[in-house]
């Protein structure tokens, strides 16, 4: 809402009270004479405030000028305002239609009519001061309000393109890692069957499409995250002629279920890094995924090789950057679950209140 709009709408709103009141008067007429000069106070206080004051004072934490400025301005516009009232011309034009309604011959003087019975300037001064003050008090809390719904939609429009931000820096740390160990399965492959290349190649170009087409989305059905899964294990057991210790169980019951894309397959990679599953005689990876309706239960545990093994110098992602993707996406939705026992390394991730494509 533009400051214009907000000054014409309060201008409005004074308005029509003051019409309202009028109505209620028996003597509208003088009732409005007496109370415009008022209204005239209020419009130029209320602009005042909305165009100048508060973006200049208010909204900037300067509380003390903003309330000393305020204060001599509606003193100020009471004090004139009650002058105005109170002075010979003002006299005039309410004696006039209290003569045609309703003579009254002790309001006669023979100099400049006095204010009526009843009513002096110190009275006059109070009442208008009062009605200032409300006008502007009212008018500094719809700024103060409006201005904090701003605040809080700009802090939560920046705090979610941050958000944005880093989840499409995490991911730009997630495709380039695939790319080099696929390929480098590639290599290796060729070198020990060529006739597998064309084969390991299809598996590649599915994962490509799906990580350039799919996982440019915030969300993929659990479906093509699982066909993505599915290809990187078939690429990397192409390597060997030898079955390699790889269990699969996926349980899923519904397909339309969405999940972050690229979620799992950081801890599918960690496992066959760090198992040596090349070395089948006493190496494993156990991979259970259970989806239900509203929720995902992920699970893999890899052996840990009691000698070290060596590791190639271009890392993977690491867990923190999966946790930080789990936080941001999320949040308050998940719990993730590292423990390492027995020469076994298992990780548990749930996740809850799903949505569906």
């Amino acid at each position: 809402m533009t400051r214009s709009i907000r000054f014409f709408s309060q201008i409005g709103l004074w308005a029509v009270i003051w019409i309202f009141l009028s109505i209620l008067q028996k003597r509208n007429d003088r009732f409005l004479i007496e109370n415009s000069v008022v209204f005239g106070l209020q419009v130029a206080l209320i602009g005042l405030l909305i165009f100048y004051i508060a973006k200049q004072f208010l909204f900037k934490k300067k509380y003390i000028l903003f309330v000393i400025i305020s204060i001599i301005l509606i003193f100020t516009s009471a004090f004139i305002s009650s002058y105005i009232f109170s002075g010979p011309k003002m006299h005039e034009k309410m004696r006039r239609p209290m003569e045609a309604n309703k003579p009254d011959t002790r309001l006669r003087r023979n100099g400049p009519m006095r204010p009526p019975r009843g009513v002096n300037p110190p009275s006059i001064f109070m009442v208008h001061f009062s009605n200032l003050m409300i006008a502007y008090l009212i008018a500094t809390f719809l700024e103060t309000f409006l201005f904090a719904q701003r605040k809080e939609e700009e802090m939560i429009r920046s705090k979610s393109e941050n958000l944005q931000t880093e989840l499409k820096l995490l991911k730009s740390q997630i495709n380039p890692h695939f790319l080099f160990n696929s390929l480098n399965n590639i290599y290796a492959l060729s070198v020990i069957d060529s006739n597998k290349t064309q084969q390991s190649i299809s598996y590649l170009s599915e994962m490509l499409r799906y990580v350039l087409y799919e996982c440019d989305r915030p969300f993929v059905t659990i479906k093509k995250e699982l066909a993505y899964i599915e290809n990187y294990i078939k690429l990397f057991s192409l390597k060997s002629s030898k079955p390699y210790n790889i269990q699969t169980k996926f349980d899923i019951l519904d397909p339309s279920v969405l999940i972050a894309p690229m979620l799992f397959i950081p801890f599918i990679e960690n496992a066959f890094k760090h198992s040596n599953i090349e070395k089948p005689d006493s190496s494993f990876i156990n991979i259970v995924i259970n989806a239900t309706l509203e929720h995902v239960d992920f699970k893999i545990e890899n052996s840990i090789p009691k000698e070290s093994i060596v590791k190639d110098k271009i890392g993977g992602i690491g867990l923190e950057n999966v946790k930080k993707r789990l936080s941001i996406l999320y949040s308050g939705k998940h719990q993730l679950n590292i423990d390492t026992k027995d020469q076994v390394f298992k990780v548990q991730l749930y996740i809850n209140s799903l949505d569906h494509a």
